[in-house]
């Protein structure tokens, strides 16, 4: 479907069939402008975006807009939090007690000993950096826990600064569609019920070895051109 003449047509007749804004709708939006204004003011102000989110659910419920029911529906959103909030505290945890260091300390002692050219030793540091990511549920807590330390071993392998700060900056994008808990929307999307967890792993493998080759290639080539290295 390319053209769809009659859309404006059936909205307003849909409009009219309608009528004017009711008392809850009028409601539902200042809840919703106050909301999204909380959210983007929230770090001058010191409001933390779950407040906020708190805030606009106690808002609607106060005011019946929404009925506990109308939340326990929502299953895509528990679905979120469960696995969200669960693999967040995992992967706490590995920084924690350590594991992400000896991994991070293991890579860098292992490449040290093989000697290898700048680019080669570039290509394996990646490639560990993107795919350790099912170790994460959270593309910030990756880049806080690993993004400095890989950076660092890129640059005592004699990378090109700038090309290794670029490339594990769009690698930690690259990575967000891994699995179901790889990022935020990732868990939505799943959440939504459309596809099975196998499939996610399945199609999360196959499209990150297709964004690699096409980075690899396509955009190494283009960085060649760019002087970035």
């Amino acid at each position: 479907m390319k053209d769809t003449p009659d859309a404006p047509l059936m909205a307003r007749r849909r409009l009219q069939q309608m009528g004017p804004m009711k008392s809850d709708e009028w409601v539902m939006t200042i809840v919703m402008l106050v909301t999204v204004g909380l959210w983007i003011a929230g770090e001058a102000i010191g409001l933390a975006s779950v407040i906020t989110a708190m805030l606009g659910l106690a808002l609607l419920l106060t005011f019946g807009i929404l009925d506990w029911n109308d939340c326990l529906s929502e299953k895509s959103a528990w679905d979120t939090l469960a696995w969200f909030g669960v693999l967040i505290g995992m992967a706490s945890q590995l920084t924690t007690l350590g594991v992400v260091a000896w991994m991070s300390n293991a890579v860098g002692n292992y490449l040290e000993s093989l000697s290898l050219h700048w680019f080669g030793a570039f290509c394996i540091l990646q490639a560990a950096y993107f795919f350790i990511h099912y170790l994460f549920a959270s593309q910030t807590g990756h880049v806080a826990a690993l993004y400095s330390a890989f950076l660092a071993m890129c640059l005592a392998a004699k990378v090109p600064g700038l090309f290794a700060a670029l490339a594990l900056g769009y690698n930690t994008n690259l990575f967000g569609g891994l699995t179901h808990y790889s990022s935020g929307q990732a868990a939505v999307y799943y959440g939504a019920g459309y596809v099975e967890l196998r499939d996610v792993f399945k199609l999360g493998i196959i499209i990150a070895i297709m964004n690699i080759v096409i980075w690899a290639v396509a955009g190494a080539g283009w960085w060649k051109v760019l002087g970035l290295y």
